[in-house]
C-alpha cells in the first residue's frame, strides 16, 4: 500500500503536468502583448530585415541588453513568432529545476515539488510564461548566481564556484537592466559572507575585497559586449540609464540685462513672461495625486504587492503574486538555531537578498511585480522551508492526534491559497481564448485583430501600399512588429510651430520633408489630443489638411490609413 508521502508526490506531479500543459495551450496563439510588439520581437525583426545589428536612435529599447532576444532570432528567421513564447517559458522551467534541486537536497522531494508547483503556478509567472518577454531569463540567471554562491560557501570558498556565480550574474545583466541590482547586492554580499565564515577576520579583509572584485569584474566582462555596443553608439555603456551622468548637457548661461527705462511695468512684464519649469513627478507623488493613495497605503506597498496585485493595472503593480510568499518565509526562521550552519547562512542570504531588492525597487521607481521578480525564487524556497519548519514543529511539540488536526488545518490553508492560482489560470483561459485559434475557428489575422484593433489597418497597409512607403503612426504606441513598412511614431500630426503657420499646406510640406508617404491614425486619441492642445483656429487648419491633402485608403476599429495627396475627403476631421 502506498504511503501518504507517495500519494502526495503523485498528486503534486499530476498537478505540475496539468499546469505545464495549460501554459503550453495558453502560449499557442500569436503574440499580442505590448512589449513583444514594441521590443522583444520588433527589434529582432528589424535586425533580421537589415541583415545585422544596427543603431536605431528612435527606439530606446534597442539599446537594452538582449541575451534572450538573440534567441528569438532563430524562430523569427523561419517565420515563427509563437516559439519565442516557449523559449521564454523554458527559463521558468529551468528556474523551477533550480528550486527543486535545492529543496530536495536541503529538505526532501515533497517540499521540492511543492516549491516547484508554487513557483510555476504564481499568476505573474504564468502570465510571463505565455508572453514574449525576457523577465524569466533574468529570474533564472539571478537564481543560478545565488545557488552557485551557496556552492562557493559550501565548498569552502573555492574560487571556481565564485566565478560560476559571477558568470550567471553577468548573464542576468545581459538579459535586463534590473540585473544591475543583482550585481550590486551580490557584490556586497561576497565579502560579508566570507568574513562571517572565517576565524581571523582582520587578516582576511584583503582577500574578502579581492573576492568581491573578482565577482564584479567577471560579471561585467560577461556583460561587456552590450556595454561596448552602447558606449560606441552613445558614450553611455548602460544607455538610456543615467545618461545625464555619462553625457552631461552643456548649460548655456543666461544674461539678463537691466531695462532701459525705469518703468514700473518692467518688473511685472518680466515676471509674467518667466515661468517656473514644471518638474517631473516622482512615483510617490503619482500615487498620491493620480491614484489618490494615502501616505500609509504607499508606505506598505512592500506588503501590499503580495496581496493586491492586478494584471494591466499600474495602481496594483501590473501583476499578481500569492500571499503565501509573504506568510510562509517567516516560519523558515522559527527553529533557525537548530538548522545546520550552511542552511542558516543560506536562509539569511535569501531573505537579505529579497528584502533589499524589494526596497531598492520600491524607493527607486513605481512598483511593478515584474521588476521585483528576482526575489520570487528565493521567496519560494523560503516558503517551502517555512512549511517544513511548521510541520516539523507540530510533529515535535504535539501529540499524534493534535498533530494530525493541526497539519490538516495547515494543508487546508495552503490548499486554499494555492487554489487562488488555479482560479487565475481559469480566468486567463477566458481572456486569451486559445482554443478558438488552436481549433481553427478563428484565423491568425482575426485573432490578432481581436486584441490589437489597429491590426486590420496594418494588415491592409502591408498588402496594398508600396514597399518603399513610410508611414507615420500617430497614437499607436511603438507597436511596430506587425508593420512591414518603414514607420515613425508620433503624438500629434505636426509640431505646434508648423501648425501655427496658418496653412494646411505647411503641414503637408513638413511631412514630405520627413519623407512621410502615409499616415496611420488612431481616431479617438488623436481627436482628444487635438481638443486638449490646439485652439479652434489650429484645429481648423488640421481639418483643411485632411480635407485637401490626404486620401483615406482604409478605416476600421477606430483606426485609419491615409495617403498624402491632394484628394478631397469628408469635410470633417475623420469620417
Amino acid at each position: 500500500m502506498l504511503s501518504f508521502s507517495k500519494y502526495l508526490k503523485i498528486l503534486l506531479v499530476g498537478l505540475l503536468l496539468s499546469l505545464i500543459l495549460s501554459i503550453i495551450i495558453l502560449s499557442y496563439v500569436p503574440p499580442v502583448s505590448r512589449d513583444a510588439l514594441t521590443h522583444h520581437l520588433a527589434v529582432p525583426k528589424l535586425y533580421l530585415k537589415h541583415g545585422g545589428i544596427y543603431e536605431m536612435p528612435d527606439l530606446k529599447c534597442s539599446y537594452y541588453p538582449m541575451n534572450l532576444d538573440l534567441l528569438y532570432f532563430i524562430p523569427l528567421y523561419f517565420g515563427n513568432d509563437i516559439i519565442p513564447k516557449f523559449i521564454h517559458f523554458s527559463f521558468a522551467l529551468l528556474t523551477a529545476w533550480l528550486i527543486f534541486s535545492y529543496l530536495k537536497k536541503r529538505v526532501d522531494t515533497c517540499y521540492a515539488l511543492f516549491g516547484v508547483l508554487l513557483f510555476l503556478s504564481l499568476p505573474v509567472i504564468i502570465k510571463l510564461s505565455i508572453t514574449v518577454y525576457v523577465d524569466l531569463g533574468l529570474y533564472y540567471f539571478s537564481t543560478a548566481s545565488l545557488v552557485c554562491l551557496f556552492k562557493w560557501i559550501e565548498k569552502e570558498f573555492k574560487i571556481k564556484y565564485l566565478i560560476f556565480s559571477a558568470i550567471w550574474c553577468g548573464l542576468a545583466l545581459g538579459t535586463k537592466y534590473n540585473g544591475l541590482i543583482v550585481l550590486f547586492l551580490l557584490t556586497l554580499f561576497v565579502p560579508f559572507i566570507y568574513l562571517r565564515s572565517i576565524q581571523n577576520k582582520t587578516k582576511r579583509q584583503g582577500r574578502a575585497i579581492g573576492y568581491s572584485a573578482v565577482f564584479m569584474i567577471v560579471s561585467l566582462l560577461v556583460f561587456s559586449p552590450w556595454m561596448i555596443k552602447n558606449y560606441v553608439w552613445t558614450s553611455n555603456p548602460i544607455y538610456p540609464l543615467y545618461d545625464s551622468l555619462f553625457n552631461p548637457k552643456k548649460v548655456i548661461p543666461i544674461t539678463i540685462k537691466a531695462p532701459d527705462t525705469d518703468s514700473s511695468d518692467s518688473t511685472n512684464n518680466v515676471s509674467n513672461d518667466v515661468k517656473k519649469p514644471k518638474g517631473r513627478w516622482g512615483h510617490f507623488a503619482v500615487r498620491k495625486i493620480v491614484y489618490g493613495e494615502k501616505w500609509w497605503e504607499t508606505a506598505v506597498i512592500p506588503v501590499r504587492v503580495f496581496f493586491q496585485g492586478k494584471d494591466d493595472n499600474p495602481k496594483f503593480f501590473d501583476g499578481r503574486l500569492n500571499p503565501l510568499l509573504f506568510i510562509l518565509p517567516f516560519f523558515a526562521f522559527i527553529r533557525l538555531k537548530k538548522n545546520i550552519p550552511i542552511l542558516r547562512t543560506e536562509k539569511k542570504i535569501l531573505v537579505m537578498f529579497s528584502v533589499l531588492f524589494l526596497f531598492f525597487v520600491f524607493f527607486q521607481t513605481d512598483m511593478r511585480i515584474r521588476w521585483i521578480g528576482p526575489i520570487i525564487p528565493p521567496l519560494v524556497i523560503l516558503s517551502a522551508l517555512g512549511l517544513n519548519e511548521i510541520i516539523t514543529a507540530i510533529n515535535k511539540r504535539c501529540s499524534e492526534t493534535v498533530a494530525k488536526i493541526l497539519k490538516g488545518c495547515v494543508i487546508v490553508f495552503i490548499t486554499f491559497l494555492v487554489s487562488l492560482n488555479a482560479f487565475y489560470i481559469i480566468g486567463l483561459f477566458k481572456i486569451v481564448d486559445p482554443m478558438s485559434y488552436i481549433s481553427g475557428r478563428v484565423g491568425r489575422d482575426e485573432y490578432i485583430e481581436k486584441y490589437r484593433p489597429e491590426y486590420a489597418v496594418i494588415n491592409y497597409a502591408n498588402h496594398n501600399i508600396p514597399d518603399n512607403a513610410k508611414i507615420m503612426c500617430t497614437f499607436l504606441g511603438t507597436r511596430s512588429y506587425y508593420i512591414d513598412r518603414e514607420v515613425v511614431f508620433s503624438y500629434g500630426l505636426a509640431s505646434k510651430a508648423v501648425i501655427q503657420k496658418d496653412s494646411s499646406k505647411k503641414i503637408l510640406n513638413d511631412l514630405k520633408k520627413r519623407k512621410i508617404t502615409h499616415l496611420l491614425i488612431r481616431y479617438d486619441l488623436f481627436n482628444k489630443w487635438s481638443d486638449d492642445n490646439y485652439s479652434n483656429k489650429e484645429k481648423e487648419i488640421i481639418r483643411q489638411f485632411f480635407k485637401n491633402h490626404v486620401k483615406l485608403l482604409y478605416s476600421k476599429n477606430e483606426h485609419g490609413l491615409y495617403r498624402l495627396k491632394n484628394h478631397k475627403v469628408a469635410n470633417s476631421l475623420f469620417p
